[in-house]
């Protein structure tokens, strides 16, 4: 089959042949339509985030397709039924291998590309806000890189949820980008520190909620942002990994956690239980029209360099789409 693979010199990407995905009985086999990009992509193509084992070592998290083929022992899918899923690898080919489990029926009015849009973001999203961050109604959640794709899956089900956000962005777009999808509040993280304007928002109670990609360069602001028993959620690193004088003090006097995450390396079990716990709050609301992915652009394969340099440029609000097979 046909697959988009990384040249180990350059690492540019390019379209060649790859072998075809091994089925289980427990399996659907899926004819890839479209895809979608995430910043794990423009890492692994670098040797920076290789794949769990087992998992298919070409990039792509995140997939809508057709079923090609049912495992033996999957009922509920026939041949030619639309599905999209998270994946942990194989999205830039013509093909991929699923469990059945974490497969999602796309809504009849959505597009493959609008559905490729929603898998990863919108699970990272679900499980770091309600899972892992224990998020209810009426509390209070900052959300760091608030145009990205998980930035807008995360403003919407804050929204769905009954709390309140608050976003960090670079340029004016990307805010009145968050604030039209139910941002309260939209800073400008290139204008000066970020933590005053969040006490002030938050009446000097600070934030129960981050969720942060950037990592050792916030860290202070961060803990200065968190209301008492508030969760601050690790999600990336683009800022560093090391945080110099750390004082466990104030985490104890103000009963903070600290939680780090990584969606991509959960067991097959946990993710179907993801899946299942997302689809029961947010397929109605996709079906619906209340919650949407938010898509920046879309991109054919041929082009999938452009695409990653596009995103290594910070210019998406929302996801970027590669259709695979039209």
């Amino acid at each position: 089959m046909k697959a988009v693979l990384v040249e180990n010199t350059t690492k540019k990407l390019y379209i060649g042949e790859a072998d075809e995905p091994i089925m289980s009985d427990d399996d659907l086999l899926i004819q890839v339509k479209a895809t979608a990009l995430n910043r794990a992509d423009l890492l692994q193509k670098r040797g920076l985030y290789p794949p769990p084992k087992g998992a298919s070592p070409i990039i792509g998290l995140e997939m809508a397709g057709v079923v090609e083929k049912v495992g033996s022992n999957i009922t509920g899918w026939k041949q030619g039924d639309r599905v999209f899923a998270l994946l942990s690898g194989g999205g830039y080919a013509e093909r991929v291998s699923i469990p059945a489990g974490m497969a999602l029926r796309v809504p009849d009015h959505f597009s493959f590309e609008e559905a490729a849009a929603i898998p990863e973001v919108f699970l990272t999203a679900y499980l770091n806000l309600f899972i892992l961050g224990g998020m209810r109604a009426n509390q209070t959640v900052l959300i760091h890189a608030g145009a990205s794709g998980v930035g807008t899956a995360a403003i919407q089900l804050i929204r769905e949820a009954g709390a309140t956000s608050i976003i960090t962005a670079s340029s004016e777009e990307k805010r009145n980008a968050c604030l039209q999808l139910g941002a309260s509040v939209a800073i400008d993280y290139k204008a000066g520190a970020f933590a005053p304007i969040v006490k002030e928002a938050t009446g000097g109670r600070g934030v129960d909620i981050i969720m942060d990609f950037i990592g050792a360069s916030y860290w202070e602001q961060n803990i200065e942002s968190l209301a008492t028993d508030g969760r601050l959620i690790v999600i990336g690193m683009m800022g560093g990994s090391k945080v110099k004088d750390l004082d466990l003090g104030v985490l104890l006097s103000r009963r903070l956690q600290v939680i780090g995450t990584a969606l991509r390396s959960k067991s097959t079990i946990d993710k179907i239980s993801l899946t299942e716990q997302f689809a029961a709050f947010a397929m109605p609301r996709l079906a619906d029209g209340r919650l949407k992915p938010i898509i920046d652009s879309i991109w054919e394969l041929n082009r999938v360099n452009d695409a990653h340099e596009y995103m290594e440029q910070n210019k998406n609000t929302g996801k970027i789409i590669l259709r695979v097979n039209v």
